[in-house]
């Protein structure tokens, strides 16, 4: 494991001390470390769908243990680089997403299907053979974990409800829209619970938005609103390209975006560093803080305080600084850990100094 240089003496206390422009955060994973996870077996593959518990290099007895300690590392790692709103690392994840949409009703693991990715090849996937219920919480423990281990704000992600109707094959519903309520019930009774647990914010992860727009159109967005309703506490929705390791070549540009201003969300998660995304698409959406990807995940340089800094400054021609949270493009679990921290590090020190620019306040 690299060494993960100490910057106690320089850490931001954020948020939860009133800081006013540019709070930082992870948008949810952080690499886990090498003696929990076979890192290099998953980089090889795409996202698991299905459970991949041959890549947890720890006994099954003693697994909830070890990642509870790969999360309290994840954790001091995000305070030391002086991030305002904390996330677990998703340290008990195989993906984003796999880890709730293997734990619902109606859905045949044992005997898996398969559906088209978006590098052009097959993905093996859940098989929907019932409908699609919630038998029980699946992240709140997580909540309540982090809430425990510290005191900034704490940020928790599950994946969204047409992301997860598109990472199945369904033999059941016959009927896209329907399965994607049901997967938004599931996810509604998940996110009031986490908030009622402890999170200040819950993201829901949708990628497959971008990946198939006229689909998220004509039915996504009313999912989206299922998922949402009821729901008191601040959510945010993350699009992406998908993952820097997997995705190398990305657009320029957003082929579904202004759409979500129509939601209850009230924060949008973009990634933009790589993509070096028009960033004049954010007028188009005018009510809601967008959480700004400003390091790019293709690179494994780490970037300057002074490039994530003109980073941040290219958004605000086109969006109030008091609605730009500072995050990653996506992801971070492919990284190696010294270089995750490095960017973290890098990314808090170039909000400092926009935020330094524009109200004279200096780090504490």
């Amino acid at each position: 494991m690299g060494e993960v240089p100490d910057d106690r003496g320089n850490r931001q206390r954020g948020v939860g001390q009133g800081l006013m422009l540019f709070p930082t955060s992870l948008v949810g994973s952080y690499p886990q470390p090498d003696w929990l996870i076979d890192r290099a077996s998953l980089a090889k593959q795409m996202p698991p769908r299905v459970r991949a518990k041959e890549l947890w290099r720890v006994d099954p007895e003693r697994l909830d243990a070890a990642q509870d300690d790969a999360t309290r590392v994840a954790i001091q790692d995000q305070e030391r680089a002086g991030l305002d709103i904390v996330t677990d690392g998703e340290q008990r994840r195989e993906s984003y997403s796999n880890r709730f949409a293997t734990a619902l009703d109606g859905v045949d693991l044992d005997n898996p299907g398969k559906t088209p990715n978006r590098t052009g090849g097959f993905t093996i996937v859940p098989r929907v053979i019932g409908a699609i219920r919630r038998r029980h919480p699946v992240e709140v423990r997580d909540v309540e974990f982090l809430r425990a281990n510290t005191d900034r704000k704490i940020k928790m992600t599950v994946p969204g409800p047409f992301t997860m109707a598109q990472q199945c094959e369904d033999h059941y519903y016959n009927d896209e829209a329907a399965l994607a309520l049901d997967y938004a019930a599931a996810v509604n009774a998940e996110i009031k619970d986490m908030f009622a647990a402890g999170a200040d914010i819950v993201q829901l992860d949708e990628p497959w938005m971008q990946a198939r727009p006229d689909k998220a159109k004509a039915y996504g967005l009313a999912a989206l609103e299922r998922a949402l309703k009821g729901v008191t506490g601040t959510t945010a929705i993350h699009l992406c390209f998908g993952y820097a390791q997997m995705v190398k070549s990305k657009p320029s540009g957003y082929s579904f975006l202004p759409e979500l201003e129509q939601t209850a969300a009230q924060q949008i998660s973009i990634e933009a560093a790589q993509p070096k995304l028009d960033l004049a698409v954010l007028k188009e959406l005018p009510s809601k803080t967008i959480v700004l990807g400003v390091i790019d995940l293709s690179d494994i340089a780490v970037e300057t305080p002074q490039t994530v800094a003109e980073r941040i400054r290219r958004a605000l021609p086109h969006v109030p600084a008091e609605r730009i949270v500072v995050a990653p493009d996506c992801g971070m679990k492919y990284l190696p850990r010294h270089v995750a921290f490095g960017k973290m590090k890098a990314m808090a020190d170039g909000a400092a100094i926009v935020r330094h620019e524009l109200t004279g306040q200096r780090a504490s």
